[in-house]
């Protein structure tokens, strides 16, 4: 994963090295190392974000075993030609229902879960829109390597009701659009779900 920032592809690339040198590493003095090594790895990336030390700790330097990407689903849902969006609690901005990928479930049966929790419909993903590295089209660059898959849904039933991330759901217009929590979803990539919608013949893009 390259974010295009040399002072934050170097943390990451120092903390993939510790992570997997913690995973393979069977020499308790090579783990010392290896775990000094991923201290300053969180130390450069709270020096960077100005995030707490601890913060970036649970965020950056979390997982175990070999360093993978996180997934993410987003479902995009259309209406007369208006595009579904719920409002985030946390941030006060809009964005496809969506979030992170079970541990248990695939992709599409996250994405239905996410939309049923966030906007309260009961959905079936029929396309793939787009499988996307994070970093290459949200804001802001994240030390953790994301891939987002974006999946056009068909809406079965069901009807918003609130919840403990999201406060209301409507669907708006492209030129319309509210206030979006781009590391979630930017209007490029909502234009892309429309043009999706809208072509029975959409190939899946991919980066």
């Amino acid at each position: 994963m390259k974010t295009n920032d040399q002072f934050t592809d170097w943390a990451v690339e120092l903390q993939s090295i510790a992570q997997n040198g913690l995973k393979y590493g069977n020499d308790v003095f090579d783990r010392e190392r290896y775990e000094q090594v991923r201290q300053i790895a969180a130390e450069m990336m709270a020096a960077k974000t100005g995030m707490p030390l601890k913060q970036v700790k649970t965020l950056f330097c979390g997982d175990e075993g070999y360093q993978t990407p996180k997934i993410e689903t987003r479902a995009a849902i259309f209406k007369d030609d208006r595009i579904l969006l719920v409002h985030e609690k946390l941030s006060d901005d809009w964005s496809m229902p969506g979030g992170w990928c079970e541990a248990n479930l695939s992709t599409k049966e996250n994405c239905i879960k996410e939309a049923k929790e966030e906007s309260g419909r009961d959905v079936e993903p029929i396309k793939l829109i787009a499988l996307q590295d994070r970093n290459k089209h949200n804001k802001p660059i994240l030390a953790t390597g994301i891939m987002k898959a974006i999946y056009l849904c068909k809406v079965l039933g069901g009807k918003f009701e609130d919840n403990t991330e999201t406060s209301d759901c409507r669907y708006f217009a492209l030129d319309n659009l509210p206030r979006l929590s781009l590391d979630r979803n930017t209007p490029e990539q909502l234009e892309m779900c429309y043009r999706a919608s809208k072509d029975p013949n959409w190939q899946t893009v991919f980066d």
